[in-house]
């Protein structure tokens, strides 16, 4: 063989390796870190449909480009969305990444005109459920009749906020009349949930829905006193937009009986033009959104500016509406309950709530990238702080260099001259993966987490065990009679099959781990298969031309020196045994 030839290749492998490192991308050598080695947010999201159904691919594959839209929107680097079944998990790097945890809103925005005041949330519930038979029990409040007169609602605690600059902070003086809410005497009928469905969830969203979102108006008021804000709603994202709605602020303090945004399907009396308690307008008329500072006020508001449509939309309701109380309502919770004190005409609104600037901005975030065609529970959330990262980096790297200085103690011990080739052998091989770490980082998104550290480990022993392989066969041929440079290449093609079937069997491993495994095992999986590769790599052009070199060199051949003389002497003794003879060393 020519040993050049091969150390050579090796060379322009990790030449053209390290330029593609620093002549591409930014240029940075930094692999990229997951999430427990820099710090950052892990949120899984288990998808719900409506009724408890099992979410279709299409939602699913919907959802998860629509998260990983809102995820970029937070103007972080190194973030992604990966779908694993029915859950989404979004992990967000850095310190600066609260923000993912709200990044499964549904986001459906809506405004709906508030029937009646709102209600305490303290209010005490009827333990009586309600019927369409049974009016609501004394004590409870009924919406009122035109002409009487309400009293707002404290002013701590209450909600606050503007849908336009001309809009006031207090619900109207004026309420609306009565007979503005949708009646009927019979209650909705719960659907047949389908066959996939979880039956639990389905029947808590079928009785919310019979419930707060009926069109009597004695089971809306009796299911206004029942609901209980401090619990979470399971009709969160997943109310009917052409019925009532029964709901909480969003602070819990106070409860609202709400309009229908659309006329029932079945409603062939209220005509196209009419927006006295339709307003028609949701999410999907909404151009932009941004947030900025509250020009009236501390805290930051959201400006949202409508489309043509939805422009028009909110002109005709404000003119029907004025003095009248509109919430802004996402997600089936109302942001914000204002009175409108005038029409607005502009296509701009704005919504207020008391906003900190992370608050604003992932509202609008949410909302400037639309709606989510599934609703979202979060099912785990973790944040790392990048100081616990660091530990955990420190704490891999220590575990890694116990592990070659404890491999590089055993070489040098038991192999001489074979263990210092092997040391350089396995420094080359962790160059060659430091910048295939760099690579993958930056071409595909890979992130070096701590169970990707520990397949590194774990593959430091398959590594010097190929090395071994050959060490132990080349001692095998000097027992034999043969002297170092004739026992290489009779050792290494004997080896060589060895070697290959051994790292077979573990990449094999590796891939079957990789594809049946979920979340950070994957790490593990990949890194540990990416190494056996690399193992090939470095003992085909490193470790078997660098033995061939020295067996061809009078003093690196040595037998004291490269640690065959114990070898050779056991040989010679054996077959002076077997002969009688003094043993020799025969050349091949």
């Amino acid at each position: 063989m020519r040993p050049a030839k091969y150390l050579a290749s090796f060379v322009l492998i990790v030449v053209a390796l390290y330029a593609l490192v620093f002549l591409t991308g930014n240029g940075s050598a930094k692999p990229k870190l997951g999430i427990d080695l820099q710090g950052g947010t892990i949120v899984t999201l288990t998808a719900r449909q409506v009724d408890g159904a099992q979410p279709s691919e299409e939602a699913l594959d919907r959802a998860r480009d629509l998260i990983e839209v809102r995820v970029n929107g937070l103007g972080v680097s190194g973030a992604e969305v990966v779908r694993d079944g029915s859950n989404l998990t979004i992990t967000v790097p850095g310190a600066d990444s609260e923000g993912a945890k709200g990044l499964g809103q549904t986001a459906r925005l809506s405004f709906r005109k508030v029937l009646g005041q709102p209600i305490p949330a303290g209010a005490a519930p009827n333990t009586e459920p309600p019927s369409s038979s049974t009016p609501p029990s004394s004590g409870t409040s009924t919406p009122p009749s035109s002409g009487q007169t309400v009293a707002p609602p404290p002013s701590s605690g209450a909600p606050q906020g503007r849908p336009a600059p001309n809009l006031a902070a207090q619900p109207s003086s004026t309420p609306p009349s009565s007979s503005s809410a949708p009646s009927s005497s019979t209650p909705p009928s719960t659907p047949s949930a389908p066959s996939n469905v979880d039956p639990k969830l389905a029947k808590e969203i079928q009785e919310a829905k019979a419930l707060r979102q009926a069109t009597d108006q004695s089971i809306l008021q009796q299911a206004a006193l029942m609901l209980d804000c401090s619990k979470p709603d399971p009709l969160r994202g997943n109310d009917d937009l052409d019925k009532p709605l029964v709901t909480c602020g969003e602070k819990g303090a106070y409860k609202y009986i709400l309009a229908p945004v659309n006329p029932p399907k079945e409603d062939t009396q209220t005509k196209p033009d009419d927006y006295s308690t339709y307003s028609r307008l949701s999410g999907e008329d909404i151009n932009s959104a941004a947030a900025n500072k509250n020009p009236n006020g501390t805290g930051y508001v959201v400006n949202l500016d409508f489309k043509s449509d939805g422009g028009i939309k909110w002109g005709k309701f404000t003119s029907a509406n004025v003095q009248q109380a509109v919430a802004v309502v996402l997600d089936g919770e109302v942001m914000s309950a204002p009175t409108i004190q005038s029409a607005i005409t502009g296509g701009s609104t704005e919504i207020s709530g008391k906003f900190t600037l992370k608050e604003a901005q992932s509202l609008a975030n949410t909302l400037k990238y639309g709606a989510l065609p599934l609703s979202f529970d979060s099912s785990e959330a973790q944040t790392i702080s990048p100081t616990l990262g660091l530990q955990s980096l420190k704490a891999g790297l220590i575990a890694g260099g116990i592990g070659l200085a404890l491999v590089f103690v055993y070489c040098m011990f038991y192999y001489r001259l074979l263990g210092i080739m092997t040391i350089l052998s396995l420094a080359l091989s962790g160059v060659i993966v430091y910048g295939v770490l760099v690579l993958l980082g930056r071409w595909i998104g890979f992130t070096l987490d701590l169970a990707g550290i520990a397949g590194f480990i774990v593959a430091i022993g398959i590594t010097a065990d190929s090395f071994i392989v050959f060490f132990e066969r080349l001692k095998d041929e000097v027992r034999e009679g043969r002297t170092f440079r004739s026992a290489v290449p009779r050792a290494w093609v004997r080896s060589r099959r060895t070697i290959l079937s051994a790292d077979a069997v573990s990449f094999i491993a590796a891939a079957v781990l990789y594809v049946i495994a979920v979340g950070q095992v994957k790490g593990f999986a990949f890194t540990l298969g990416m190494s056996t590769v690399l193992d090939l790599v470095v003992v085909f052009l490193v470790t078997h031309p660098l033995v061939a070199v020295a067996s061809k060199s009078k003093f690196l051949s040595n037998p004291n020196l490269s640690g065959l003389g114990g070898a050779a002497r056991e040989g010679a003794a054996h077959r002076a045994a077997v002969t009688g003879k003094p043993g020799t060393v025969k050349e091949a």
